[in-house]
């Protein structure tokens, strides 16, 4: 089994990732490893969660899909063509496929636009030789699908809350009807109350539209609602990658375990019953990342062989999984 493979056996993956990595040069000769030897896809119409904790690589690998950052190594298999090797035109006729939803509404959103004018930007930008009344007829209908009303159109982003901020955004990613959208944190910055909203409201787009979703978070609770999959990144490196359900009920990584087991439990009575494996220390730096598996240095069941051999990832149980002793 390759890594991240989806389901829905035969069928192309909409986005193949292969061994893609993502080193900063930071003065010296020193390398900063964001993202080292990363490997998945996502399944059209599938969501692929990528959690981890901060420092982990999760924005990366995001702007790597995008190429909003440093160039990668490996490879971005997306409509037939790697994304890595695409330049000028090329490059800018792919980012039609491609949108991003930012984890700041607010400040994704530029201030002197009004709210027709943000969701429109994108028809103008690639399909130009569409009328102003076709375009505007367009943004109207895909306000109401996120749930604007015409009476925004001509308002500005800071007369609206963050829930309604981040509706423009998702409104101003889908109008040019993408085959993948990334989803940076789209709901960490939103109250709680806003959340399950902005969550219902992506599901129900996704499901609509068929759309593929790489959907960044940290909160789990997120990911097990939103994402068919689950890819569980540590310092960079893919620990375990699995269907929601598997990584849920059974996770095999103890990184995994880690991180499920941080969840609040809003039963008294289970939280105190609950065997928990905290996490020693913090997560190192990607400057000098350890040795052999780079979560030996905080794992609770390392062994000599972590320090020496960096795991691969392997078929365990419905999961694929980078530990020497799953």
């Amino acid at each position: 089994m390759s890594p991240g493979t989806s389901a829905g056996p035969g069928a192309a993956p909409t986005l193949a990732a292969l061994n893609l990595s993502v080193h900063y040069a930071v003065g010296a000769g020193r390398r900063l490893h964001a993202v080292d030897d990363v490997s998945f896809n996502i399944g059209h119409g599938e969501t692929l969660g990528v959690v981890g904790e901060s420092g982990s690589g999760k924005s990366t690998i995001a702007r790597a899909v995008l190429r909003l950052g440093p160039k990668a190594a490996g490879s971005i298999r997306f409509r037939g063509r790697d994304l890595l090797t695409l330049e000028g035109r090329e490059l800018r006729a792919m980012r039609e496929h491609l949108q991003i939803i930012f984890q700041d509404p607010l400040a994704s959103l530029d201030p002197r636009m009004s709210v027709g004018e943000i969701i429109e930007e994108p028809l103008r930008e690639f399909r130009p030789a569409e009328g102003s009344a076709s375009r505007r007829a367009q943004v109207l209908t895909m306000m109401d699908r996120v749930g604007l009303l015409p009476r925004h159109l001509n308002r500005h982003p800071h007369e609206f809350s963050g829930g309604q901020a981040q509706r423009i955004g998702i409104a101003r990613a889908l109008m040019l009807k993408p085959d993948l959208l990334v989803c940076d944190e789209p709901i960490s910055a939103l109250d709680a109350s806003i959340k399950s909203q902005i969550a219902n409201l992506l599901k129900d787009l996704q499901q609509e539209f068929q759309l593929s979703m790489l959907f960044i978070a940290h909160d789990l609770a997120s990911v097990r609602f939103s994402c068919d999959r689950i890819l569980v990144l540590y310092l960079g490196r893919i620990m375990e990658i699995g269907s929601r359900t598997t990584l849920f009920d059974a996770p095999r990584h103890p990184y995994t375990r880690a991180l499920l087991q941080a969840v609040p439990i809003a039963d008294p009575a289970r939280a105190r019953a609950r065997r928990a494996e905290p996490l020693r220390g913090e997560i190192p730096s990607p400057l000098t990342p350890p040795s052999g598996c780079v979560f030996r240095t905080r794992c609770p069941i390392a062994i000599a062989r972590c320090t020496s051999e960096i795991p691969q990832l392997r078929a365990v149980e419905g999961s694929e999984v980078a530990c020497h002793r799953a």
